[in-house]
């Protein structure tokens, strides 16, 4: 796994860390991706879910206070509590809080069964963790599916923050999905922020939690420290390296 932080701007220290799949080697997800199969999927994801919280903890994140976030594949559950089995042994193998992970998923293609993933997400904040929906406004991951259920948090696409700060029509749509987030109680997570000018945009409309390799890169089997701009430079803030 490799560890990207998701920065709290408001004191610049890292909310949590996203853990991102890698190969032994430091494949890239594509790679390791293009091997899950329908037969394979539900070991992946379990072997995912071990690696990340195995990871995360090697790299000294119980020390940071800052939350896990793992993906998982939405199909791969066949019941949320049986498959959960295995991450609630990890983490308590690890002495890592429960309350702590935060579950998100992504469909980039038409889910088949929205009620399923609607009770994993209920299934999965009764058992107090939080969940995040990925990718928001790509695909299939847009308001349609956020009027059917609602998570934690919502994950803006880098889609809708490339060239934020001199597109009007992005920083109005982003302006629209803050307010619907803030009246339902969801927090706004931006991803993918690659420019200052983004970031500046995204903390004038009132975004806190920003993730991208402006702020900090993946780092592979450790935990990155983040950057934040401060008047034109990037200043350096505590984390768990």
């Amino acid at each position: 796994m490799a560890f990207q932080p998701i920065v709290d701007t408001d004191t610049g220290n890292p909310f949590a860390f996203e853990a991102l799949v890698r190969g032994a080697n430091g494949e890239s997800a594509a790679d390791v991706l293009a091997n899950v199969t329908p037969s394979n999927r539900y070991a992946f994801d379990q072997q995912c879910r071990v690696a990340a919280i195995e990871g995360a903890v090697a790299a000294g994140i119980l020390d940071s206070g800052a939350k896990l976030s793992i993906n998982f594949l939405p199909n791969a559950v066949y019941s949320p509590i049986a498959c959960i089995q295995l991450t609630l042994k990890t983490a308590q193998a690890t002495g890592f809080p429960t309350d702590r992970l935060i579950f998100e998923f992504t469909e980039n293609e038409h889910m088949a069964d929205v009620g399923h993933v609607q009770s994993i997400v209920e299934s999965y904040r009764k058992m107090g963790f939080g969940t995040a929906i990925d990718d928001f406004g790509a695909g299939h991951a847009g308001l349609g599916l956020l009027a059917k259920f609602q998570t934690d948090y919502i994950k803006l696409d880098m889609e809708l923050i490339r060239g934020l700060d001199t597109s009007m029509p992005r920083r109005m749509i982003v302006e629209g999905v803050l307010r619907i987030a803030n009246s339902l109680g969801i927090t706004i997570i931006a991803e993918g922020i690659e420019t200052v000018g983004e970031y500046d945009a995204l903390r004038a409309i009132g975004v806190r939690y920003i993730q991208g390799y402006l702020l900090a890169r993946p780092g592979f089997k450790m935990l990155p420290i983040a950057r934040l701009p401060r008047d034109g430079y990037p200043e350096t803030y505590e984390a768990v390296a």
